[in-house]
């Protein structure tokens, strides 16, 4: 009989995982706050990407243009790359966010576009009480969350109208994929929306979708095929002497592409929109 996955628990697993990663890469003087060196590097990305269309980004601000007394929330809303233009088109926008350096960004961020409907609560969700609002947002700040029904719950208690959640969407066949079918016994490596979704049917929720398009994500990119390699190590917890070596390294010679001095990955990501009915 062929073996039920437990959705749940392999998200729990794979978040679990990616924060062990992400505490082992931090400098000491950052392990309180991740985000405290980064913040403004991440913030001049989200100014990159919001550069080019994008058709969640526009499907959203359209919800609230016909909504224009409405209130959000944004989950995790790091340098307000989405609080900012969510607020044009909402009443107000409650911005949730605990990393202090993301904090002070985006504070200065709000300020350079003045925007004036926009609160700011530090905090974690779902550890964090915020009143009810009629939409939620997260936006790829749940991959570090282990525990997904308690978080997707409170999204639903706290929303009357439509809860939304973007996150990747790797190719089934896609590199990490690959490697991670070979390493882990199953394809994937990291908390992503192929994870979410069918942890959510699990829990007897049954949500709309919609695919955004192959360009939404800049490809990855390596100094050398020797940080690729470094950087899939580290995604795997592994070794150099590992069993794995020599097929990681067939597997990125095969699929990466030299550019110029560095390295750059195949485009095998996009993101998802994950979309329900609130329930406060």
């Amino acid at each position: 009989m062929e073996k039920v996955t437990d959705w749940i628990l392999l998200w729990r697993q794979l978040a679990e995982s990616q924060s062990h990663i992400c505490r082992q890469g931090n400098a000491p003087d950052t392990a309180g706050d991740p985000w405290k060196e980064r913040a403004r590097s991440f913030s001049d990305g989200m100014r990159k990407r919001w550069a080019k269309a994008d058709s969640h980004r526009d499907a959203i601000t359209s919800m609230l243009t016909a909504n224009p007394d409405s209130t959000v929330i944004d989950i995790g809303a790091g340098t307000g790359g989405w609080a900012i233009p969510m607020a044009r088109h909402a009443s107000t926008v409650t911005a949730l966010e605990p990393s202090s350096g993301m904090i002070a960004a985006m504070k200065e961020n709000i300020l350079a576009e003045g925007i004036a409907n926009i609160e700011i609560v530090q905090g974690s969700w779902p550890d964090t009480q915020v009143a009810p609002h009629d939409y939620s947002l997260c936006s790829h700040a749940m991959y570090g969350v282990a525990d997904l029904p308690a978080f997707v719950n409170a999204m639903s208690r706290a929303t009357r109208k439509t809860c939304m959640m973007l996150l990747r969407a790797p190719a089934h066949d896609g590199t990490m994929a690959v490697a991670a079918t070979r390493i882990l016994g199953q394809p994937h490596d990291s908390p992503n929306f192929q994870v979410a979704y069918a942890a959510m049917l699990q829990m007897g929720l049954y949500p709309n979708v919609v695919m955004g398009g192959p360009d939404q994500w800049d490809p990855w990119t390596n100094a050398s095929f020797e940080d690729a390699m470094a950087e899939t190590r580290r995604r795997f917890r592994l070794e150099p002497t590992s069993e794995h070596e020599a097929f990681l390294e067939n597997l990125l010679r095969s699929r990466l592409r030299p550019l110029g001095e560095e390295w750059v990955w195949p485009s095998e990501v996009r993101s998802a929109l994950i979309y329900w009915q609130g329930t406060a």
